[in-house]
């Protein structure tokens, strides 16, 4: 029943010596197992890595980039892209046409593609490709069937061109064999709407796409295969990862990707200020028209561009409303100003303010700054009849009360105090966030109101926006944009789905006064359960079908298409718990043509957003792609497609693929993103280097215990 007395036998110990071998030699076998080991993953990695842009010696003055090839010491020249805008403001549409120039410096036959940002409600409904003097039209077709065509032109030898979306603010562009010295332009034009508010107009135009953090894993189930060829794998998450995160240059190697732009403004009224607010700008006007241009030239596309004008006095729009007739169809787009400031006076109620910060590495530098800066003038703001609360998130979750506490002073020092000690890190796990923030609980008592401060560099959007329509309530979900270029279509259609409003900050120098603009809104009570009569014989089809609530100093926007446009409409809603109505007339439209492009893309985003809602997804894909094809519009499920007749490639010879890599966002840390750059010491160094301290360190520590016993 007892265990066998050699079983608790003590032996006798080795010598001292004989233990510093021994423990030398067991250092020595584990310094050189994990030297093989991070050498053989540093070598895999290397292997899945993208292509590392680097410059030869004898290239480094030509502004050439290269691609390290499959051979040692071998480069390849990936094309040089530059990019020329010229819009055309018309009242309250914008007409762009994007010119890109993929130019092949080298020796070798080369596709280039690349991932680019556009307005979120950017109308793209016309592609031309221009080789020499030239130009080959697009269609509009099938997205998969316009990509065999690309694929089948491409292996033929044939120049092509493809424009694809991938969000409503994503497109991707594929230019096939492109000869060496040769360069191909790519023309895309689109159409879209003026951002109205606070008696501003604004025009944006973003040049650059910030790098997008993927959530999900890529192991277990299998993954839908998408193809793509981004720095991300695509995950059950966001299945297409690999087409939306496009490799990201160093700023430290320069920036890339020149742009050069023109607006042609015509306000139709006199104006009090005209200035755009990122970048200098050069103006001529004459006889009403003016000519806006980069002062400075070519710049990097590294920022979003934004122009903003201001009627002068008592020129400010009340209402406008334009027509079109296209084939036995009535068209129009009108805009209708809510009730100012006095009509809401007495209204204010209580409120529920829940604050949600991202603090993720994106957010260094000048966005957590801004970002701050914007959370501590709200909390400021708040009244004693208020209650709040912040949300903090980057890879986990953190709130500073509980629950909603009273804004009392000692409460708000907390607050202040808390934001100052802010930091920007870690990934941008948003989904947590708005799940504790959106309780989905009616309040009677309060309004209750959700203020998001972040870039929204996220590629599950649809994922988040079913979090905010399940789980709303009666809460208003408004989003503050920060940054040089913030995802503007999750920014605005998260505002939307949360039926409040989408602020842009894009510099320091704004916080204040679009703070205060923001504050007026949800100080106010909004114009809601608006509803538009028109009579039956019109039979009307109206977008959005759902009028959203409408904020002060912001206007509504409806398109329609009718058999015939009615003389007139009513407008109804209410103000807090006061009814309010208006009338427009429709008769006296101005003619413009396009407006049935406008309705067609309002139509298509009322699909995808009953997509989003729960409706199936094949039904809206045939809905989607029927509107597409009949007003040739590129959408998620169409596409736009070019293809020259006459091969010119040889056959022997091989079409390198390259992913256009694009500039980093200004103000933002490539480090806090990525990590380490090339150049830096790596982690698997710093470990060899501890491990070989280490051992070092016990080798002096056993000479010196000898010594002692000597």
């Amino acid at each position: 029943m007892f265990a066998h007395p050699d079983r608790f036998r003590f032996h006798t110990a080795p010598p001292r010596a004989s233990r510093l071998l021994l423990t030398c030699f067991v250092f020595l076998v584990l310094l050189v197992a994990l030297s093989v080991g991070i050498l053989v993953t540093a070598i895999a990695q290397a292997a899945k890595a993208e292509p590392t842009q680097d410059v030869s010696p004898q290239d480094a003055t030509r502004g050439t980039l290269l691609f390290r090839g499959e051979s040692p010491g071998r480069y390849v020249a990936a094309p040089l892209l530059h990019t020329d805008v010229h819009m055309t403001i018309s009242g309250l549409i914008v007409r762009s046409i994007v010119r890109q120039q993929f130019k092949n410096t080298g020796n070798e036959w080369a596709e280039g593609i690349y991932v680019f940002p556009l307005p979120e409600q950017a109308a793209v409904d016309h592609l031309s490709m221009h080789v020499g003097e030239r130009i080959i039209e697009g269609v509009i077709k099938e997205r998969g069937e316009a990509k065999q065509t690309y694929e089948k032109a491409k292996t033929e030898g044939k120049r092509a061109a493809l424009v694809e979306q991938e969000r409503p603010n994503i497109f991707t562009t594929s230019v096939a064999n492109i000869g060496p010295g040769d360069d191909i332009t790519v023309e895309i034009q689109y159409q879209h709407t003026l951002h109205y508010d606070q008696g501003q107009f604004r025009m944006r135009f973003p040049m650059v796409m910030g790098p997008r953090y993927i959530p999900g894993v890529t192991d277990g189930e299998r993954i839908q295969s998408v193809d793509g060829h981004g720095r991300a794998n695509n995950t059950h998450d966001v299945a297409d990862a690999a087409r939306i995160t496009p490799p990201v240059l160093n700023p430290k190697k320069g920036s890339i990707n020149p742009v050069t732009l023109t607006v042609d403004l015509m306000p139709g009224f006199p104006l009090s200020r005209l200035e755009s607010s990122y970048h200098p700008i050069a103006k001529q006007e004459r006889d009403g028209r003016h000519t806006i241009t980069l002062a400075e030239g070519p710049v990097p596309a590294d920022r979003d561009f934004e122009l903003m004008w201001q009627p002068a006095e008592g020129q400010a729009p009340a209402a406008a409303l334009l027509s079109e007739q296209k084939e036995g169809q009535a068209y129009g787009l009108f805009m209708i100003m809510p009730p100012g400031a006095s009509a809401a006076q007495g209204h204010r109620t209580p409120r529920e303010v829940i604050f949600i910060i991202d603090t993720s590495g994106s957010m260094y530098g000048q966005s957590i700054e801004q970002a701050k800066v914007a959370l501590q003038l709200a909390v400021a703001r708040l009244t004693r009849d208020d209650t709040f609360n912040i949300i903090q998130f980057n890879s986990t979750m953190d709130v500073l009360f509980a629950d909603a506490v009273p804004a009392d002073p000692i409460h708000i020092a907390k607050a202040t105090q808390y934001a100052s000690r802010l930091v920007a890190q870690g990934g941008t796990e948003m989904q947590p966030a708005l799940q504790r923030a959106l309780d989905g609980r009616e309040q009677l008592a309060r309004l209750r109101q959700v203020i998001f401060l972040t870039d929204g560099q996220v590629g599950n959007e649809d994922a988040l926006f079913k979090i905010i329509t399940s789980r709303l309530g009666d809460s208003r979900l408004f989003t503050i944009g920060i940054g040089s270029a913030p995802n503007s279509h999750f920014m605005r259609k998260a505002a939307e789905f949360g039926r409040g409003t989408f602020t842009y900050i894009g510099n320091t120098t704004e916080v204040q006064h679009k703070m205060e603009a923001l504050f007026r809104k949800v100080e106010q009570p909004a114009l809601t359960d608006i509803a538009i009569d028109f009579p039956p014989e019109a039979h009307a089809e109206m977008f959005p079908a759902r009028i959203p609530d409408v904020y002060l100093g912001e206007p509504l926007f409806v398109t329609i298409k009718a058999d015939s446009l009615p003389g007139g409409v009513v407008v109804h809603g209410r103000i807090g718990q006061t009814p309010w109505k208006t009338s427009l007339a429709l008769s006296a439209g101005q003619p413009r043509e396009g407006l049935s492009v406008f309705w067609a893309r309002a139509k298509i985003e009322s699909l995808m957003n009953d997509q989003v809602n729960g409706s199936e997804q094949e039904t809206t894909r045939r809905s989607v792609i029927d509107v597409a094809l009949r007003h040739h519009l590129v959408s998620r499920y169409t596409s736009l497609v070019a293809v020259d007749v006459t091969p010119v490639r040889p056959a022997d010879k091989d079409l390198n693929t390259h992913a256009m890599k694009t500039n980093l966002p200004h103000g933002q840390d490539y480090e806090h993103i990525f990590g380490l750059p090339q150049t830096a010491t790596s982690g698997q160094v710093n470990i060899l280097v501890g491990l070989f301290c280490l051992m070092l360190a016990v080798i002096l520590f056993g000479l010196r215990s000898r010594r002692y016993e000597a």
